[in-house]
């Protein structure tokens, strides 16, 4: 079983930086890809960031230029976040699609998510 872990979520005002990370853990694994995911009260869970195993990123339209997905090593990856607008609160998620070992294959695991609020 893998487990993610997100950290660094936080109340700061708008134009403030955060930097949020997701830590793997488990036995026998590789991670193939990570995004990270965004869900405001009363909205669907949107994609925010998304980084292939070659390095490869995708950003969603409303945080392009603010945002950057990095992969730290192989079990850490981390988003950092600039200039935040009150639109940005939402509860932050880490999703990876992982590789074990045990089971052969690759399946997609969720973090229990951070959250971040940022006042006018």
């Amino acid at each position: 079983q893998v487990q993610l872990v997100e950290s660094g979520g936080g109340l700061v005002q708008a134009g403030e930086s955060l930097r949020l990370s997701c830590a793997a853990s488990g036995r026998a694994f590789s991670i193939n890809a990570v995004g990270w995911y965004r869900q405001a009260p009363g909205k669907q869970r949107e994609l925010v960031a998304w980084i292939a195993s070659g390095g490869s990123t995708n950003y969603a339209d409303s945080v392009k230029g603010r945002f950057t997905i990095s992969r730290d090593n192989a079990k850490n990856t981390s988003l950092q976040m600039n200039s935040l607008k009150p639109e940005d609160t939402a509860v932050y998620y880490c999703n990876a699609e992982v590789f074990t070992l045990a089971t052969g294959g690759v399946a997609g695991y969720w973090g229990q998510g951070t959250q971040v609020t940022v006042s006018s």
